[in-house]
């Protein structure tokens, strides 16, 4: 089982065509209401599938962490998805999802994986609200696949977050410095609440106002309402806006894509474009540059982002 995602890293040709590729899985049919959903994790955050190995139990753990498994000489935490996402079932899952994301290693026990598939993000939505109050924001996108069934991207970022209980932590922005001055404006664009939730915290501590967009379309809309204006009143973009944050994943455009559009609009190609994602390796952070973004700072370390945006706010003004 491992072999079904090895050509994952074959497929970095993606970056800047507003695609995606996606490991489809189920996490069993619920009882209470005999659905059988369909759900999806971007490729590049799975690392292997395989079958369960033994899990270590351990005490104190949130409800849905079944414990650690030994990979490869490293102990990596255990979710159990559906009983994270509340879906009861009369199954056990079978099935072991390795990801790798934020600078972590997590297992995601899930019921069957089908197959992967490839999508054009002006095809993926933001899920209806009915839906997202239903599995309380744990779902960032839907589409509709070939086959007529409806696909669910799920937050996983939410899902580390949560279980992790991470992104509570006032530590984590602990020694971020004001910048002290009421001239900054960032602009940022995620689908995740949580990350949202994060950054706006962050450019509080920093003293930065922000316009918030929930994806790339969202973002581009905006900037581009921002540009005109400027244009139209003698000023530049900048003068409203200094820096772009900007998440990779995205529905209807991705940051690869909204990158692209702001570096070849000469009214916005001077501002500072940040890529904030939780794909954080070596390769993603290639892309991203590939496509012009100035800096890339994996999600989850407010500190980092702080100084990133200080260092980049600070050379403009030289």
């Amino acid at each position: 089982m491992a072999n079904f995602i090895d050509s994952v890293d074959s497929r970095t040709q993606l970056a800047g065509t507003n695609r995606l590729e996606v490991l489809l899985f189920n996490l069993g049919r619920d009882s209470l209401t005999g659905r059988d959903e369909t759900f999806g994790v971007n490729v590049f955050k799975v690392r292997e599938v395989m079958r369960i190995p033994e899990i270590t139990r351990a005490p104190d753990m949130p409800d849905s962490i079944e414990g650690m498994v030994s990979l490869r000489g490293n102990m990596i935490p255990i979710i159990n998805l559906p009983k994270f996402c509340g879906i009861k079932s009369d199954e056990e899952p079978n099935i072991l999802i390795v990801t790798e994301y934020n600078k972590h290693v997590q297992g995601f026990l899930v019921h069957s994986v089908d197959n992967i598939v490839r999508l054009a993000w002006e095809d993926v939505k933001a899920p209806p609200e009915m839906l997202t109050q239903q599995l309380g924001g744990l779902v960032t996108a839907v589409t509709e696949l070939p086959d007529k069934r409806i696909l669910m991207i799920l937050d996983v970022e939410m899902v580390l977050a949560k279980t992790s209980r991470f992104d509570e932590a006032e530590a984590l922005f602990e020694g971020i410095e004001e910048l002290h001055r009421d001239d900054i404006t960032v602009l940022f664009a995620d689908d995740s609440a949580v990350a949202r939730d994060q950054i706006i915290r962050t450019l509080k501590r920093v003293g930065a106002k922000y316009v918030e967009a929930t994806n790339g379309a969202e973002a581009w809309h905006k900037l581009s309402e921002l540009a005109d204006r400027a244009e139209a009143t003698g000023h530049k973009t900048s003068d409203y806006i200094q820096a772009i944050l900007t998440d990779v994943e995205m529905p209807e455009m991705d940051g690869y894509v909204l990158t692209k559009h702001i570096k070849e609009d000469p009214r916005l190609a001077d501002i500072p474009v940040i890529m904030h994602s939780s794909l954080s390796a070596d390769a993603n952070q290639e892309l991203g540059r590939g496509v012009g973004a100035d800096a890339y700072v994996a999600k989850f370390q407010p500190s980092e982002l702080a100084a990133k945006l200080k260092e980049i706010l600070l050379s403009q003004s030289e």
